[in-house]
């Protein structure tokens, strides 16, 4: 072999190539384990930016377990671990075979273990003697009879633990078993399926042909099958880096029911699928759950997830300013709706219909407009999280969507079905988010006596008309102050205070606040001196919410709608409609999208994985286990007894114990060994 060949065979075949690999294996493995694989590109760059994105993307950090480089390292363990074995393999059978009969009795004496007994017996009486105590404590004998006169004598040789050697070869055919079944069960097999059929990877632009799909020949693949209640499946989807290529597999499955059950906590404790497998030998009807999958001719189906499979939702679109309400019909994943009358286009994204939240730490929104300086300085996050014993409570159900303008930029809404109570108030939630990096901020608009949305709406949009703000400016100074001169200055302050809290009035431009609380606290600083806001803003308060109050009374009038008692509910009733009015001032959206009914469609989400590899992995473990116990706890032991016969016919025993390990436990066993010689 030349020399080059030479040094590289010597280091495939060392011992430290191979546990250097195995360390890079483990770091990728942990690296695996901790960053989550095959996510959308999008949800890596809002976790680490759009530079250390991009860098993990290169790297492959998002598919560590297809990567080339992940694959590469697997076939060079595999390559020098079976090296390793090749070249350990006929030295382990050698000491396998060889008894250790041709040692000598000065070397005999040399061992750290070794004693000395006279018998009184002659040689072959006293070796029959000793051979039958060795067998009986479970040694193997083997004997040599030496005729030398230099060296005249009968030696007696006994191994224990030679399954320890086993241990190596067991241990190191387990890494090659489970790294082969690591290449076997990755996209490796999957690639080269590819170019065999000649199909190419989908990268989600136009749609699926048959250049993009598998046959059912492919030997081995992991994909996600997305079956609906009611609808079949035989094309899974297979997610490799680069885009997508889907499998065609050799039966139908049909989702018949789905099943969930909930913890209190609003935890799925249970999800289930009822199946009916098809294939050329007929229907199979099977339940699939969570750890008990679907076994089928070497197929395996697993309940990986579940979804919305396309639930059918009643909406209703409401204006914040004038304007009618409008009913519309919508799918869950569907094709998005326009909104007449706007530039924004409805995407449907999730309905959820329970939702347990932990109300225990949801800080009271009442003391935003208790004083001032906090009610003039909160906006659009009166949901705010503090700490506290947890209170689990079902709120009912909710649906998340989207709504995208024409230039194609989208906010996330999220706006729970039903009214829950909060400090007190029963309030509807209505939540948004710019994107999924960041956490829902919640405006809380007040339920109204008919437990109705329209009461806060219908004020709302009283608020954004000048004719509806004059009259209940006018009314509010002609029911406060009696005196004409003093009503005709009230009238003008009340005009000002709802004029700013509309935002029909800006107070620093486009780039002051659009309206609400702040608003008025803008207007405080620019306009009146520090000495005098507090006083000031207290008199301002009171204006506005005197002011609202008659709007409201207005509003009703004007749509034929009752007042309701001027009680404790009224006034709760007031007090959050002017925090959240406030708060949707900065409310990006002018209309509202509301769930009025549904009709749930559940999915479940398969694993169809076919692994050839899978019982090479598993035979792999077993070999690990057997070979780590070998090589730890089974410890190879040998003995000889060396037997001189002396000139008045008795003989002499040298006894000598060696271990590769040594120990207390060494010790023990060779004092049980030295009596065992004594006659």
């Amino acid at each position: 072999m030349k020399p080059a060949l030479r040094q590289l065979h010597d280091l495939l075949a060392s011992m430290r190539f191979a546990i250097a690999l195995l360390c890079v294996i483990c770091i990728a493995a942990v690296i695996g384990t901790v960053m989550k694989q095959r996510e959308p590109l999008p949800n890596y760059v809002n976790e680490f930016g759009p530079f250390w994105a991009e860098l993990f993307g290169r790297l492959d950090l998002y598919t560590v377990y297809g990567a080339p480089w992940f694959l590469l390292i697997l076939a060079f363990l595999v390559v020098s671990t079976s090296l390793c074995i090749a070249r350990q393999l006929p030295k382990i059978l050698r000491d396998w075979q060889d008894a250790k009969l041709k040692v000598r009795a000065q070397a005999l004496r040399a061992h750290p273990h070794h004693a000395e007994a006279h018998w009184a017996m002659p040689l072959d009486a006293s070796a029959q003697q000793l051979r039958e105590r060795l067998s009986i404590q479970g040694w193997r004998v083997r004997e040599d009879r030496r005729e030398d006169p230099r060296d005249t004598g009968l030696l007696l040789a006994a191994r224990k633990g030679k399954a320890n050697k086993l241990g190596y070869l067991a241990a190191h055919s387990a890494i090659v078993l489970i790294c082969l079944g690591g290449l076997l069960d990755g996209d490796l097999l999957v690639r080269a399926t590819m170019a065999m059929q000649g199909k190419q990877l989908f990268e989600g632009r136009g749609e699926v042909q048959t250049r993009h799909v598998l046959e059912t020949s492919t030997p081995g693949f992991r994909a996600n099958l997305f079956v609906p209640e009611g609808s079949k499946g035989d094309i899974a989807r297979i997610d490799l880096p680069g885009g997508t290529v889907w499998q065609r597999l050799p039966f139908e499955l049909q989702l018949e029911k789905f099943i969930v059950e909930y913890y209190d906590t609003g935890m799925p404790k249970l999800f289930a699928s009822e199946v009916v497998l098809t294939d050329a030998a007929g229907p199979r009807r099977a339940r699939i759950e969570v750890n008990k999958p679907l076994l089928h001719q070497g197929y395996a189906i697993y309940q990986s997830s579940f979804e919305d499979g396309g639930s059918q939702v009643q909406l209703r679109v409401e204006p914040l300013e004038a304007g009618a309400s409008t009913d519309l019909q919508g799918q869950i994943g569907g094709t998005a709706l326009a909104l007449a009358g706007t530039p924004y286009r409805l995407e449907l994204a999730e309905l959820r219909p329970i939702n347990v939240e932990d109300f225990g730490q949801v800080q009271g929104a009442a003391e935003a407009a208790s004083t001032p300086s906090r009610g003039l300085s909160r906006h659009l996050g009166s949901a705010a999280k503090a700490r506290g014993e947890k209170t689990l409570r079902n709120i009912g159900p909710s649906l998340t969507y989207r709504l995208r303008d024409a230039a194609g930029q989208a906010r996330e809404y999220h706006h729970y079905m039903v009214p829950t109570e909060l400090d007190g108030q029963r309030v509807f939630l209505f939540g948004l988010r710019e994107s999924v990096a960041e956490t829902f901020r919640y405006l809380r608009l007040p339920a109204d006596e008919n437990d109705s949305l329209q009461g806060w709406l219908r004020l709302r949009r009283a608020l954004g008309s000048p004719e509806l703000r004059e009259a209940a400016a006018r009314a509010y100074a002609s029911a406060a102050a009696p005196k004409p001169e003093v009503a005709t200055q009230l009238v003008q302050t009340a005009r000002r205070a709802l004029d700013l809290f509309s935002g029909a009035e800006k107070v620093a431009g486009e780039d002051g606040p659009p309206g609400g609380l702040a608003a008025l606290s803008a207007f405080l600083e620019r306009d009146v001196p520090q000495a005098e806001r507090e006083r000031i803003s207290e008199v301002l308060l009171r204006i506005l919410n005197g002011s609202l109050l008659e709007l409201d009374q207005l509003a009703r009038a004007k749509a034929g709608v009752a007042l309701p008692p001027a009680d404790e509910a009224r006034q709760r009733f007031m007090t959050q409609a002017v925090v959240s009015l406030s708060d949707a001032a900065f409310f990006p959206a002018p209309l509202l999208v509301t769930l009025q009914g549904f009709e749930q469609r559940q999915a479940s989400v398969f694993q169809v994985a076919r692994a050839p590899g899978q019982k090479l992995v598993y035979l792999g473990a077993v070999l690990l286990i057997v070979g780590v116990f070998a090589m730890l706890y089974v410890r190879e032991r040998r003995i000889w007894v060396w037997l001189t016969p002396q000139a008045d016919g008795s003989s002499q025993a040298l006894l000598a114990l060696s271990s590769a390990r040594s120990g207390p436990d060494l010790d023990a066993e060779f004092q049980q060994l030295r009596t065992l010689i004594q006659p």
